[in-house]
């Protein structure tokens, strides 16, 4: 196994579960293919106690999964005398706790349920047995360690972690597995002798995020360019078919799953909630509540309340970077049935399409790094409110407007910022210039602030000093910042 990049918390977290003297039920949850299992296993070895692992099979029926339970207690307390599948989790749960108290009693037991959502079969009444030894045996018994995990998020936090039932509050950690961050994937990447600089790392960030499971799939030797063609636009590549088997492993519903995230993706800036009822075709009540919790959980999707909105005033965005992608370029091949060409990527990065797609996928990458974008703007110890603002105009007299990113700062000032992406050195023109300050003008009037107001530009490559930035612009963050 390759060591673990970052996870500082979560590593921290699970091994004071592990080590304390006191039984523990962690949850583990996250999106999918984001290094949960690989990290729980990591752990697990590490600490040399004794262990069970059990993973869940995919529409695996109940018998499948009770004798993948046998076949594990099999090897772990080498029961060579138990040959009979279990005929529920009740006499599953109850060989597994004879065989812990047979322990001595200096060993500690690590049980570890892999996708459990994909265990709880329908009918098998796994939770409600989980509930039982757990509350009658197994947090009775300091050496008792159980670790669940699942990447259906939504599932995780219905049926254990926000549980109202037996299993309310029990869990003693939880813990949410979050896709890298860019100093991460950076990191990540020369682990594994992946020598691209920051631009590269940058664009392959916009295409797959961080997810660990796409990043381990780029080869050496190969620019951002050439690993996008590979993996995005050859037919056997990894993330060519991929956005629907997310949907598929992810959601009993993936149809409309993946509707709601194409209609939200079609909106670059948002999208209201009755805009969107309008667009799936949907009525608002419970239904629909649950879909978008269930993307929200999974980490597809945010909701937000735009800068001077009222808490009704709920919108969507999709906040996911590979589905983006997919849905912005390579959905439109698929349903077109459009051959792709070789180097079909290369071809792509100097089109006012890639140009307009890497400000927006950009704009994604700045809101998964405000934590970098505060740290360099020295507001770490001044309490902000983080939001965007649009203005459509009702009046003839005004323009409309949009801010990209702003700071509502406690210390009476707001800092606007401009986001841009660009192959080289952002220039502002004279042009450019006068429609920020009139930008800033209609921000004012509209908003009716009296606070002092700050221009921040975040570009990807330096911005270029000229009269203009002097005159405009207060502080300049890069890509380079983000890292």
């Amino acid at each position: 196994m390759h060591a673990i990049i970052g996870r500082t918390v979560e590593i921290k977290a699970l091994r004071q579960g592990f080590d304390s003297k006191e039984a523990e039920f962690i949850a583990v949850y996250g999106r999918r293919r984001v290094g949960k299992t690989y990290l729980i296993r990591q752990v697990i070895q590490e600490s040399q106690y004794t262990s069970l692992e059990l993973s869940g099979i995919k529409d695996g029926s109940l018998k499948q999964q009770l004798a993948n339970f046998i076949a594990a207690m099999s090897q772990t307390f080498h029961l060579s005398l138990i040959a009979q599948t279990p005929k529920n989790w009740k006499e599953a749960f109850s060989i597994l706790t004879q065989e812990t108290m047979r322990l001595e009693p200096s060993k500690r037991i690590i049980v570890f349920f892999d996708e459990l959502p994909w265990l709880a079969t329908p009918k098998s009444q796994l939770i409600q047995q989980l509930d039982y030894f757990w509350n009658n045996y197994w947090s009775k018994d300091p050496r008792f360690k159980l670790v669940v995990c699942g990447s259906a998020a939504s599932w995780m936090l219905e049926k254990l972690i926000l549980a109202k039932g037996g299993l309310y509050n029990r869990i003693t950690k939880t813990i949410l597995l979050q896709p890298f961050k860019l100093h991460e994937t950076e990191e990540f990447l020369h682990s594994r002798t992946i020598k691209l600089n920051r631009s590269q790392i940058l664009e392959l960030y916009m295409v797959m995020g961080g997810i660990p499971h796409y990043l381990k799939n780029i080869e050496q030797n190969k620019s951002a360019t050439q690993v996008i063609d590979q993996l995005c636009f050859s037919s056997s590549g990894l993330l060519f078919q991929e956005f629907s088997h997310l949907f598929e492993s992810l959601f009993d519903a993936g149809d409309r799953h993946q509707e709601i995230v194409t209609a939200i993706a079609k909106n670059h800036y948002g999208i209201s909630r009755n805009d969107l009822l309008k667009a799936i075709n949907m009525k608002s009540g419970g239904r629909f509540e649950k879909l978008i919790r269930e993307l929200e959980a999974s980490g597809f999707v945010k909701k937000f309340i735009p800068y001077g909105k009222s808490a009704h005033n709920q919108y969507f965005k999709v906040i996911d970077e590979y589905s983006l992608f997919y849905l912005q370029w390579i959905a439109p091949l698929k349903q077109d049935s459009l051959a792709i060409r070789k180097n079909y990527w290369h071809t792509q990065i100097n089109s006012a399409k890639w140009q307009s797609w890497g400000g927006y996928a950009y704009e994604s990458v700045c809101y998964k790094h405000i934590d970098q974008i505060i740290l360099k703007l020295g507001l770490e110890n001044i309490g902000c409110k983080i939001g965007s603002w649009r203005y459509t105009p009702n009046k003839e007299s005004l323009k409309g407007a949009q801010i990209d990113l702003l700071f509502d700062r406690d210390d009476n000032t707001i800092t606007l910022c401009e986001i841009k992406f660009n192959s080289s050195e952002y220039t502002i023109s004279k042009e450019y210039a006068l429609k920020l300050l009139e930008r800033n003008n209609i921000f004012s009037t509209v908003t009716r602030t009296k606070k002092q107001l700050f221009t921040c530009f975040i570009t990807n490559e330096k911005l270029k000093t000229n009269v203009w930035s002097e005159e405009i612009v207060d502080q300049n963050i890069c890509a380079e910042d983000l890292f």
